[in-house]
């Protein structure tokens, strides 16, 4: 009898769920789970009421969670506490959002694998495991090139008076926001990284002004000074990038590529599908 295998990747925004039973896939979808924003009581209260797996219905052989935040042994003890809540029955393994960007797109070759989503992230992976990383600083301090980074950028020009009216009178439109809200949303309310990810669309539905292009340029550029410029083989392996800010800019992505003379590898919005074949 073949296993059933329920595979997550997570970021801190949302996940994507995968279950394998038999050759069939079935996709599912939860808010993101992350062990240092959440405790075990919201993990396993997020799965009681938004994964649509009964667990006494389906008994899950195998659960490889990959996720934001999964870094240390206390994250990794939380999230499998939770899963294991839920699904009493289950082998869990937990890995970083990182080993999930990594297998989905290096597969078993050497490279430099990204995560550009709601924060940032990079690795070395050597075709097997990550063998060195940069340093991920979180929302206040790090996240270069993220959906929070770029998030806090288009908020900064916009109550500085730097936007044009047009440009003005869009953002008006499209959010109705005043700067109590917003201070109100950063630094009292949960999840603020979420929160100031939700303004980086604005540069994507905005493409081609001349400003939003400044803010995406830097965002990312701040990503290969800080990241990829670090690495001491960065222009010997393809760099490989997943994450919705990643497919959304992948033409400034090209062209960072191409002026630091690094090598593009996959864009992936998305790596579970790439995962699931992993497994298969």
């Amino acid at each position: 009898m073949s296993k059933k295998i329920l595979i997550a990747d997570s970021g801190s925004t949302k996940t994507d769920w995968v279950l394998i039973n038999n050759g069939r896939k079935r996709s599912f979808k939860t808010q993101g789970l992350h062990p240092y924003l959440q405790t075990t009581d919201d993990i396993y209260h997020i799965l009681s009421n938004e994964l649509k797996i009964d667990p006494k219905r389906n008994v899950i052989d195998e659960i490889h969670f990959y996720g934001a935040g999964i870094s240390s042994r206390d994250s990794k003890k939380r999230i499998k506490k939770a899963l294991n809540q839920y699904f009493p029955n289950s082998k869990v393994s937990s890995y970083s959002d990182l080993m999930a960007a990594a297998r989905a797109t290096c597969g078993h070759e050497k490279g430099i694998a990204c995560i550009l989503g709601t924060g940032s992230n990079s690795c070395y992976y050597n075709g097997t495991k990550i063998s060195s990383k940069q340093p991920s600083l979180g929302y206040l301090l790090g996240d270069e090139g993220g959906g929070n980074y770029m998030g806090k950028k288009v908020l900064q020009y916009y109550f500085h008076g730097l936007f044009d009216q047009d440009l003005e009178q869009k953002f008006d439109k499209r959010y109705e926001l005043d700067l109590e809200t917003v201070l109100n949303n950063v630094y009292r309310k949960s999840f603020p990284n979420r929160y100031l990810a939700q303004f980086a669309s604005f540069v994507y539905e905005n493409r081609g002004h001349y400003l939003l292009e400044n803010i995406a340029e830097d965002s990312l550029n701040d990503f290969f000074i800080n990241h990829l410029l670090q690495y001491k083989n960065i222009h010997k392996l393809p760099v490989h990038f997943s994450g919705s800010v990643a497919n959304s800019f992948k033409d400034i992505l090209a062209q960072l590529c191409e002026q630091y003379e690094i090598q593009l590898g996959h864009v992936v919005q998305r790596p579970m599908i790439a995962l699931a074949n992993y497994y298969k």
